[in-house]
C-alpha cells in the first residue's frame, strides 16, 4: 500500500479529501445550578481550580449561579462575574430562572424580573467576548437578546439560548412569546450556519429541562418544536446541554412526532446541580466520519 493510500485509509477518504474532520480531539466543560449555599460558595473556587487544571478549550455554565432563595442583588451578580473571570480558559454563561424570572419572590428581594435580566445583560453580555481570562469572540443576537451567543470550534457550532426553568417565565406571557420567537430564530441560525459551512455537529446550551412533566413540556413546546425541526433536517450530531432538575444524565429523549421514533442524532446532557456540586467533562472526537460526544463526571 502506498503512503498516500495508507494516509487516506487512516483518516477516512472523504474526511481527508474535504478537510471537514476535526483537526484534533478536544475537551470542553459544562456545569450549572451552582453555587447555591454558603458551603457550595466556599467550594466553588476550588472547583474552578480543578477545571483550570483540566485545561478545557472552554467551559459553559448553563445558568442558576445562585439559589432561588438568595437575593438577586447587584453585589451578588458582580461577585459571580468575578468568579467567572477566574477561569483560565473562556467561560460562557447563559442565565437561569434564579437569576431573573424568580427574583420577584420576597426572598429574591422582590426585584422586577425584566430589570434583573437587563442587569445581567449589562454585566455579563455587554460585548462580543466571553468571560474568563482567555476570551473568545462570539456572535450575539442583537438587538434585544445579547445573552444568546454563537461561536464555532473545530467545525462544530455552539450556541446558547435564554430558556429559564420555572416553566419558562410563563407568568409573563408577552415576554415569553417574544423570547420563544427569538430563541427559535437563534436555533435556526445555528443550524443554518452548520449546514452552510458543512459542519458536522451543533451544540445548544440552555438552563431549563424541556423534557419534564406535561405541564413543563407545554411551557417549552416552542423550543422542543424548533429542536425537533432542525435536528430532523440536519445530518450531523446534535447535543443539547441543560441543567434545571439537578440530575446528571445522558440520553436521547427527542422523537420524530410523525414516526414516533427516537431521533438518533440528538443527545441530551443534563449537568449536575445542587446538592451535587460537580462539573462534566465532554470529550469530542470523530469516528467513522461522525462527531462523538463523550461526557463524564469531572470532579
Amino acid at each position: 500500500m502506498s503512503i498516500v493510500a495508507k494516509w487516506l485509509t487512516a483518516c477516512g477518504l472523504w474526511m481527508c479529501l474535504t478537510g471537514h474532520g476535526l483537526a484534533a480531539e478536544f475537551t470542553f466543560v459544562a456545569f450549572g445550578d451552582t453555587p447555591y449555599t454558603e458551603e457550595e460558595e466556599n467550594r466553588f473556587v476550588g472547583m474552578i481550580a480543578e477545571i483550570n487544571r483540566a485545561q478545557p478549550v472552554f467551559s459553559i455554565h448553563v445558568g442558576d449561579f445562585k439559589s432561588g432563595w438568595s437575593p438577586c442583588t447587584d453585589a451578588l451578580f458582580m461577585q459571580r462575574r468575578e468568579w467567572f473571570n477566574l477561569f483560565h480558559q473562556p467561560l460562557i454563561f447563559t442565565p437561569g430562572d434564579n437569576e431573573w424570572t424568580d427574583c420577584h419572590r420576597a426572598f429574591g428581594a422582590a426585584f422586577d424580573p425584566l430589570e434583573r435580566l437587563q442587569k445581567l445583560r449589562t454585566l455579563f453580555f455587554a460585548d462580543e467576548f466571553s468571560l474568563g481570562q482567555q476570551k473568545i469572540s462570539m456572535v450575539r443576537q442583537n438587538p434585544g437578546y445579547p445573552e444568546n451567543a454563537r461561536w464555532e470550534h473545530q467545525r462544530i457550532v455552539f450556541a446558547t439560548i435564554n430558556v429559564p426553568g420555572s416553566a419558562n417565565n410563563k407568568a409573563m406571557p408577552k415576554e415569553k412569546t417574544a423570547r420563544d420567537m427569538a430563541n427559535d430564530a437563534w436555533i435556526r441560525a445555528a443550524f443554518d450556519t452548520a449546514r452552510t459551512k458543512s459542519h458536522h455537529a451543533v451544540v445548544i446550551a440552555m438552563q431549563a429541562n424541556p423534557f419534564g412533566s406535561d405541564t413543563e413540556r407545554g411551557a417549552y413546546a416552542a423550543i422542543l418544536r424548533a429542536l425537533t425541526r432542525e435536528t430532523m433536517n440536519f445530518s450531523g450530531e446534535v447535543l443539547l446541554i441543560h441543567g434545571d432538575t439537578h440530575r446528571y444524565r445522558v440520553d436521547q429523549p427527542l422523537a420524530d412526532p410523525r414516526a414516533r421514533a427516537t431521533l438518533r442524532n440528538f443527545t441530551r446532557l443534563e449537568v449536575f446541580g445542587y446538592p451535587f456540586q460537580n462539573w462534566v467533562r465532554v470529550r469530542v472526537s470523530e469516528r467513522d466520519g461522525k462527531i462523538v460526544f463523550t461526557p463524564s463526571p469531572g470532579g
